[in-house]
């Protein structure tokens, strides 16, 4: 099914408030530059435009073209804090318009943000995408996110765990690194966190949150093996635990992303 398109998500009644409080009439958001722009999601949402350039991409250079193609293709909940910050931002640096206009805009802002708030409950999928040209992997991706879209993250637990064998051992590879058939999961995540040490100087706090996530890495073959549908198994996960388990898989999956689009050439 056809994601819905930016002017589909942005009611017509409220789009020209939502788009003057931000100051996007020319094409600008609020005060920012290239440069400020990007890192204003990295620091906020932990997204790096540069490195996530498909959620920014579809509909032109400018940066109001590009918040536009965020909000149409992101997840609902990450526009909603998105959204969120850019309005305290926009209060940190800009003091509005006078009176009834500001509460005008402030309202019909923050009907936008609730729309968005009221979808929350989807997973975040923007992690899980295609590395390297392969109609398999292809396949392996679209079949993640139907049963993700479906509100079914059990179904998908054994295809999560293909997903990030295939990944780490393609990251491990683009950084020299040696990826054997039969390593599990969590040998291919401590192969890649350790060439991340050894090549690039991480800040103290990321490597720590890489290091510790290779025991989570381990803990997830055990639930391919006995809890999901890689093999007849009584008892699958249950959806609410499997949800936290995507959402923090899919976490590492961009935290690695942005560290290593950050750290490494391509």
């Amino acid at each position: 099914m056809r994601s819905k398109t930016y002017e589909q998500l942005i009611p017509r009644r409220h789009r020209q408030d939502f788009e003057n409080a931000l100051g996007m009439e020319s094409g600008y958001v609020l005060d920012f530059s290239d440069r400020t722009f990007n890192d204003f999601f990295y620091e906020t949402v932990g997204i790096d435009p540069e490195v996530n350039s498909s959620l920014f991409s579809s509909r032109g250079s400018s940066k109001a073209k590009r918040l536009r193609s965020f909000i149409e293709r992101a997840q609902p909940a990450l526009v909603a804090k998105t959204l969120r910050e850019l309005w305290e931002y926009r209060g940190s640096t800009y003091h509005g318009k006078s009176g009834d206009v500001e509460e005008r805009l402030r309202e019909n802002y923050f009907s936008i943000v609730a729309l968005f708030e009221g979808k929350s409950d989807a997973i975040d999928t923007s992690a899980i995408e295609t590395f390297e040209p392969s109609e398999t992997l292809e396949e392996l991706v679209a079949s993640i996110k139907r049963d993700l879209e479906a509100k079914k993250p059990q179904a998908a637990l054994d295809r999560l765990h293909t997903y990030c064998m295939k990944r780490f051992a393609s990251l491990v590879r683009k950084h020299g690194g040696e990826c054997g058939k039969d390593d599990p999961l969590h040998s291919r995540v401590g192969k890649y966190v350790k060439l991340l040490q050894e090549q690039r100087n991480l800040n103290q706090i990321s490597e720590r949150i890489m290091k510790s996530s290779i025991s989570v890495f381990e803990a997830m073959n055990s639930i391919r093996n006995d809890k999901s549908f890689a093999h007849d198994n009584p008892d699958l996960v249950e959806m609410e635990e499997a949800r936290f388990i995507f959402d923090s898989i899919a976490a590492f999956l961009r935290y690695s992303k942005a560290i290593d689009g950050r750290h490494f050439e391509d």
